[in-house]
């Protein structure tokens, strides 16, 4: 293995998924003593589209969220393998050169189309990287993924893996390092299961849907007095802050405001239940830190496998509408907390918090079997 190596991590701004999965796996790499860039293509060759492309998905997913499970199945009939996608020509031909001028050891995709790019610029080049790529979907495989020509893929969970395993890949290609969370994660300690759950304090990322702040807080802090309620706006600060304030104003001491944050891993660990989209970061995050999950928006397709896994678990559930956001506090903080203790218990029974590291440590152990 070269003594300082250099990994290349490639995201892509449609879904948090991708790009946190790409940060976490940096700063665990570096932490080991590598060297990394990560790079969006798309953004970085042609950034007034792909900034146009965000908005639509952004729009479509949450508003039509229909509309884009039909988009999602489509792509599933697309080969990649062919460079039929004109939209795609300038990030694959931005790859090329950036692979180029980096020179990397070996490169981490965690987005599904750029192995494809990279097998042909390799069949052009005559020479060959090693490429492992991070499954950020979980369950619900998009075959986008599973046809992926790489040397590696890895994945959040062992159902994932048999899942990848039944479409034909080969089972020593498929590694479950976990979901690359934030390396904190594994430093951070989780509220205890025998916590007495008083003030319950429930972390709330609503999505942009204005309405919905409003109903879906009231739903769960009428659930119980017990309840606080921290609301985490982030980028939609700006557009959900009155009616935020307004349940501020209503519930005097038990909600909390915040905009855009980076301390999501001290936050989950703080609370007792999270409610929120059943995006992969997410999902996993509150898997890292123990912290049961209610889902309040659900894109169909690449989402639904992220629901199962914590159905699986008995770690959450789906809750779309504000009175099923009260019925589910409800029955979880009846019989003191029975419930959340054994959803708790099933997170624990799981354990894991290290994703991010373990991928790092698969990458830099399998570079010594990987010549550039």
């Amino acid at each position: 293995m070269p003594e300082k190596p250099r990994i290349l991590i490639l995201t892509a701004a449609f879904g948090e998924g991708h790009n946190s999965a790409a940060r976490n796996l940096s700063l665990a790499l570096q932490a080991m003593g590598a060297e990394t860039c990560v790079a969006d293509p798309c953004v970085l060759s042609m950034p007034s589209a792909t900034s146009l492309m965000q908005w639509g998905y952004r729009l479509v997913t949450t508003h039509f969220p229909r509309v884009w499970e039909a988009i999602y199945r489509g792509t599933d009939q697309c080969d990649f393998s062919r460079p039929n996608l004109p939209l795609m020509r300038h990030p694959e031909s931005y790859l090329e050169g950036l692979v180029g001028e980096y020179k990397p050891h070996a490169i981490a995709c965690t987005y599904p189309l750029y192995p494809y790019f990279l097998e042909r610029n390799f069949k052009e080049t005559s020479s060959r990287l090693p490429v492992f790529t991070i499954v950020t979907d979980s369950i619900e495989i998009n075959a986008s993924w599973l046809r992926a020509p790489t040397d590696h893929f890895l994945v959040s969970d062992q159902t994932t893996l048999e899942t990848m395993r039944c479409w034909g890949i080969p089972e020593k290609k498929i590694t479950d390092t976990g979901f690359p969370v934030n390396p904190a994660f594994s430093e951070l300690a989780p509220i205890a299961a025998d916590d007495p759950c008083n003030p319950f304090r429930i972390l709330y990322f609503p999505t942009a849907k204005k309405p919905f702040v409003r109903r879906h807080s009231r739903a769960l802090l009428d659930a119980s007095p017990d309840v606080h309620l921290t609301i985490v706006m982030g980028k939609n600060f700006r557009l959900l802050q009155s009616r935020a304030r307004e349940i501020k104003a209503a519930y005097p001491g038990r909600v909390r405001l915040l905009g855009w944050t980076r301390k999501v891993p001290q936050l989950l660990n703080k609370h007792h239940l999270v409610v929120g989209k059943a995006g992969g970061a997410t999902v996993h995050e509150a898997i890292a830190a123990l912290c049961p999950m209610l889902i309040h928006h659900l894109v169909p397709g690449q989402e639904e496998g992220n629901l199962r896994l914590l159905q699986q678990f008995g770690a959450g559930d789906l809750a779309e509408q504000p009175k099923d956001l009260t019925e589910a506090v409800t029955h979880i903080l009846a019989n003191r907390a029975a419930k959340w203790r054994t959803m708790k218990a099933a997170l624990a029974a799981h354990n894991r918090n290290d994703g991010a590291i373990t991928a790092a440590q698969f990458i830099l152990s399998n570079l010594e079997n990987h010549r550039p």
